[in-house]
């Protein structure tokens, strides 16, 4: 979506920030994302501090609400929320800043082990109870099944990420593994649906069905769903994939429904 930068913000919005963080020195724009009006890194008297921001009128504005809701279900292995401040019709989120870079999926890669020791770890975080704002994996995936009532098969505590882009995982390089940013799609269900989400994105990356399978068969939670509960969210995936593609057509979508495609059709022998 289109971005604002620093000088298009309100004063107001300038104010609070600083309320919250003291003297700004620098602020340097962020070009990665799609989901947030303003992204931005500042440099503070404090630290570093990165901020996203969305108007509170504007359809997307429920992503601010939930990332600040799942926070504290999700550190450390997701940055923490240091503060939120609403002013002039701005939610802005400032979050604890991570160095480093964006993983890379392609086979071979050394950041795949990484990125299976971040799902694992998020599978040991406890569950949070049913106030922490989330969308349901039956309602989310089910609709895109032949029959709607297997997605029962889909239920569960856990809390999910479900958006595997490879710009959500973040390699530090400091020897604390991958952290996992952006969590607005976040999800409650079987704790085996993350590592079936990152399948597909480990084919937009260039593996082949079997070899992604083969990684996300590291992750513990892998281990817990049946072959037929692999099947059904295999055939969910390709389903939204679809109605991304349709939605909103680009390479990055349908290079992601070639690889939902290919998954499925691996899965289901045909």
């Amino acid at each position: 979506m289109p971005r604002k930068n620093w000088g298009e913000l309100p004063e107001e919005v300038h104010t609070a920030i600083r309320e919250q963080t003291g003297p700004i020195r620098r602020v340097e724009p962020v070009a990665s994302g799609f989901s947030s009006q303003f992204v931005a890194t500042l440099d503070t008297a404090g630290g570093r501090v990165f901020v996203k921001g969305m108007l509170r009128d504007h359809p997307l504005a429920w992503t601010q609400r939930r990332e600040a809701a799942v926070n504290p279900y999700v550190t450390p292995v997701g940055p923490r929320v240091l503060w939120r401040t609403t002013t002039d019709g701005w939610d802005l989120l400032g979050f604890e800043y991570l160095t480093g870079r964006s993983a890379d999926y392609a086979p071979g890669s050394a950041d795949l082990p990484l990125v299976v020791e971040a799902l694992t770890a998020l599978g040991q975080l406890p569950h949070p109870g049913a106030g922490a704002e989330a969308e349901d994996a039956v309602e989310r995936f089910g609709g895109h099944l032949d029959d709607p009532a297997d997605a029962a098969l889909f239920a569960g505590t856990a809390l999910l990420h479900t958006d595997w882009f490879y710009t959500n995982v973040h390699i530090t390089g400091r020897g604390d593994g991958a952290r996992v940013i952006d969590w607005a799609w976040a999800t409650r269900g079987a704790a085996w649906i993350d590592p079936a989400c990152w399948v597909v994105w480990l084919g937009f990356a260039g593996h082949d069905p079997y070899g992604a399978e083969q990684w996300a068969a590291k992750v513990p939670a892998w281990s817990t769903a049946s072959a037929r509960e692999l099947d059904l969210i295999a055939v969910a995936l390709r389903g939204y994939w679809q109605d991304m593609a349709d939605e909103h057509p680009n390479e990055w979508t349908r290079r992601l429904l070639d690889s939902a495609n290919r998954w499925a059709a691996y899965r289901l022998g045909c």
